[in-house]
């Protein structure tokens, strides 16, 4: 399907996320004046094949006429209009051609930003990946750093209240058997007294 003017007007792009791009008006402006200059030489082609249609239509009744000395300039001047119409109609596929090439050269600058966009973005979510990767890894080792050293602290207190229970039985374990020794001593000094000296 050929393109048309009215198709570069009415074409609609999609937005795509994450993306700046263009700014959409100069674009705008810029696919109308292509338009405009488009419109110009699809015109101009008319005009031309127009004129083609009038040389011709007005060349056969020349070849038809019974004079003579008017034949020879309608022949001298057919080879002279294709001359003519050849490069103004070649500067036309040339200028549509121009267009078009302009389009895809267009085309082609929006997908090798969006590629460059598409790169940068990608760079940007890794680096980012790699910040938060790296904050995690610090938060791990600053919290393991605390725990070792409340368990540390821990493990201290641990080890003086099992130090204190120990002194605490060997000294309460000493006083009780100093009381043991004291109530055999006793014990023994009473057996030994006489009933007598007790009172009885």
């Amino acid at each position: 399907m050929a393109l048309t003017p009215d198709d570069v007007v009415t074409k609609q792009f999609q937005h795509v996320r994450f993306k700046d791009g263009f700014d959409p008006d100069e674009v705008d402006d810029f696919l109308d004046e292509i338009v405009v200059e488009w419109r110009k030489a699809l015109e101009e082609n008319a005009a031309l094949k127009a004129k083609l249609a009038e040389y011709e239509s007005g060349e056969k009744p020349a070849e038809q006429a019974p004079v003579v000395d008017e034949v020879p300039a309608p022949v001298a001047a057919a080879p002279a209009a294709p001359a003519v119409e050849s490069p103004e109609a070649t500067g036309s596929t040339s200028t549509s051609a121009g267009i078009i090439e302009l389009a895809q050269r267009l085309h082609d600058e929006h997908v090798a930003e969006g590629e460059t966009k598409k790169k940068q973005l990608i760079a940007d979510a890794e680096a980012e990946v790699d910040r938060i990767r790296t904050e995690a890894q610090a938060k791990q080792r600053e919290e393991s750093a605390r725990l070792e050293r409340e368990r540390n602290t821990l493990e201290a207190r641990i080890t003086e209240l099992r130090n204190f229970e120990r002194d605490y039985r060997t000294q309460l374990r000493g006083y009780i058997e100093g009381q043991l020794r004291d109530l055999d001593e006793k014990s023994a000094s009473t057996d030994s007294t006489p009933v007598s000296a007790i009172g009885l």
